[in-house]
C-alpha cells in the first residue's frame, strides 16, 4: 500500500524499502480544526517491536491511527511496504457495552477483513481464531459475554482479535494496559514470538520497561519526533526529563 502527498526531499533506496515495513516523510495529520502530527520523518523497521513513547497528548495514537489507515494524513508522505493490510488494537472501544457479544465472537471479527460479516466462516477461520484464543490464554472464556469481563480480559480479548487478522503489521495501543504483571509478562512474550514469526509489531505505551524491552523506539513530544532509535540510546534519563518536562 502506497499513500503520497507530497514527493520526499530525499531519494528512496532500494535499501530502505527492504529494511523498512512503513516509511513516513514530513508526515502531517489530526482532526478537523486539531493538527496533531507535525512533520515526521521516521521509519517502522520490518521484523522488529516499536514502542511509540511519549507523554499524554504528544500524539502516540493518532500516529497509530495513521499507520492503520483510519486517519488520513493531511500531508507528507507514508509508504506502507507489507503484503497484508495493518490489524490495529485500539486502547478502547465500546464494543462490549453495546453489543451483546462473546469473547469468541469478538475475536471471529477478526476475520471479517478477508472473509465480510455476512459470510460463513471457513475451517481455516476457526482455527485461526483458536489460535489467537489459546495464544493470549483465553480459550477458556470463549462463550463469555465480553462486556461482563475485566478490564484486562478485555484487552486480552482485543489483542486476540487484532491477532486473529493474521496481518504481518500489528499496531497496539497501549496493549499493557489494565493487565496484572503475569498477563503483561505474557503480551510481551508474545509479541517477541510473533516478530519471530514473520510479523512487524508497532505499540504506543507508557510503560518504559515495556519499551525498553522493544527493538526501537520512536519518542514523541508535542507531535514531533523527539528522539528514534534504540531503546538505550533515546530513552536516557537526561532525554526522559526533558522529554516529560512541561511545554
Amino acid at each position: 500500500m502506497k499513500i503520497m502527498f507530497i514527493k520526499p526531499t530525499r531519494p528512496t533506496t532500494a535499501t530502505q524499502d527492504r529494511t523498512a515495513h512503513v516509511r513516513f516523510v514530513g508526515l502531517c495529520a489530526g482532526y478537523p480544526g486539531r493538527p496533531v502530527l507535525r512533520q515526521l520523518d521516521a521509519e517502522i523497521p520490518r521484523l522488529a517491536t516499536t514502542a511509540l513513547v511519549g507523554p499524554n497528548g504528544s500524539g502516540k495514537s493518532t500516529l497509530l491511527a495513521v499507520l492503520a489507515g483510519v486517519i488520513r494524513p493531511a500531508s507528507g508522505e507514508l509508504h506502507h511496504h507489507g503484503e497484508l493490510p495493518p490489524a490495529f488494537v485500539p486502547q478502547r472501544t465500546a464494543t462490549g457495552d453495546t453489543l451483546p457479544l462473546t469473547v469468541r465472537q469478538t475475536v471471529e471479527m477478526g476475520r471479517w477483513g478477508e472473509r465480510g460479516p455476512w459470510r460463513r466462516l471457513t475451517g481455516r477461520d476457526h482455527a485461526a481464531v483458536d489460535h489467537a484464543l489459546d495464544r493470549l490464554g483465553i480459550g477458556d472464556l470463549g462463550t463469555r459475554q465480553l462486556g461482563e469481563l475485566s478490564g484486562g480480559q478485555r484487552r486480552r480479548a482485543l489483542i486476540a482479535q487484532g491477532l486473529a487478522q493474521g496481518s504481518d503489521l500489528l499496531l497496539l495501543d497501549e496493549p499493557a494496559t489494565g493487565l496484572d504483571p503475569e498477563a503483561r509478562e505474557r503480551i510481551g512474550a508474545l509479541l517477541t514470538e510473533l516478530v519471530a514469526d514473520g510479523v512487524t509489531v508497532v505499540q504506543a505505551t507508557h510503560d518504559l520497561d515495556a519499551a525498553r524491552s522493544a527493538d526501537t523506539c520512536l519518542v514523541l513530544r508535542d507531535g514531533r519526533l523527539a528522539g528514534a532509535g534504540r531503546p538505550d540510546q533515546v530513552l536516557t534519563e537526561s532525554a526522559l526529563a526533558r522529554i516529560w518536562q512541561p511545554l
